[in-house]
């Protein structure tokens, strides 16, 4: 796989992210979100296993070493922490609101791998990241962004658990290079923390646990096999040649798809602001896309014209 294929299947996977605030909504409304986490993961991880399974037979690596798989242990925390504190936010934040808080991890991302590794963000990421943060924020503009409540901080919290889960999935996959193995084990932890989370302290779990979970299938399929199965897979897979921050920026368009979904599914605003705010993070990912091309041809035709110079 090339730098481009990763890229689209990031943006492929932001899709579908965008999409399921929408199923994550409706299911909170039948269960409990950590149950609902716990469900949508548990589907999740029974549709990686064959893969994880082919790929254990493949690599020659017969055991994982225990710093990886307390590495794999770590990044399934964040998982958690990001998807519990997000589906729990969701209970009374919008999808707008959600797609747009959700979207500033793209921010922490570049902090983040710069006190991992000591890789300080290049200029042009910065300004792609405001650019997209700009964005983000007026498709909230005249919208019910500006009544903050707790689900909005919920979802705030949520991203710096997203921007550590961006920023170690790369390390791990660099030491160990079993993508299926991290996609996998990271919805088996997700999937029990959240079941056991769900019936410890969501008390509807026990009580209505069958009729909620009947309202709440096409939700928990959606979220499990697309959003989960699909698009967080798609991200393990692609981060392999995307590095972090230039992913984080790629999956800040999951804002864009999110206030889409919620006009046209939810009836939920999408002003002209809105709609200026979704130009400008697609300026954003285009900016760090193109950039690097733009400086290597501006220095072959440096290049070139020096050596025409000497001729």
């Amino acid at each position: 796989m090339n730098r481009f294929r990763a890229d689209l299947m990031l943006l492929m996977g932001t899709l579908i992210w965008g999409a399921t605030f929408i199923a994550q909504k409706q299911a909170n409304e039948s269960m409990g979100p950590l149950t609902f986490v716990g469900v949508r993961f548990l589907l999740s991880f029974l549709t990686l296993v064959p893969f994880a399974l082919y790929e254990a037979r493949q690599s020659t690596v017969v055991r994982l070493a225990a710093n990886d798989l307390g590495l794999a242990a770590l990044i399934s925390l964040c998982l958690f922490t990001g998807a519990g504190l997000q589906q729990s936010g969701l209970v009374t934040t919008t999808a707008t609101n959600g797609g747009f808080l959700t979207a500033l991890y793209v921010i922490f991302v570049p902090l983040i791998v710069w006190a991992l590794t000591g890789v300080k963000p290049r200029a042009v990421l910065i300004a792609a990241c405001l650019l997209s943060l700009t964005g983000a924020w007026l498709l909230t503009v005249k919208g019910p962004l500006r009544r903050l409540n707790s689900g909005d901080a919920l979802v705030l919290l949520a991203d710096i658990s997203w921007a550590t889960h961006i920023a170690l999935a790369p390390i791990f996959l660099k030491r160990a290079q079993r993508p299926f193995f991290l996609a996998c084990f990271q919805y088996g932890v997700v999937a029990a923390m959240g079941l056991v989370a769900g019936f410890v302290l969501e008390s509807s779990t026990v009580d209505g646990f069958g009729v909620g979970l009947d309202a709440a299938i096409p939700s928990i399929l959606f979220a499990g096999l697309l959003s989960g199965g699909v698009a967080f897979t798609f991200q393990i897979l692609a981060q392999r040649y995307t590095p972090a921050p230039e992913a984080a920026l790629i999956m800040s368009l999951e804002a864009v798809f999110a206030a889409i979904a919620g006009a046209f599914m939810l009836s939920e605003p999408l002003t002209p602001a809105a709609a200026l705010g979704c130009v400008l993070i697609l300026l954003g990912v285009a900016l760090v896309e193109v950039g690097p091309v733009v400086k290597i041809h501006s220095m072959a035709k440096a290049l070139k014209n020096l050596l025409g110079l000497r001729n």
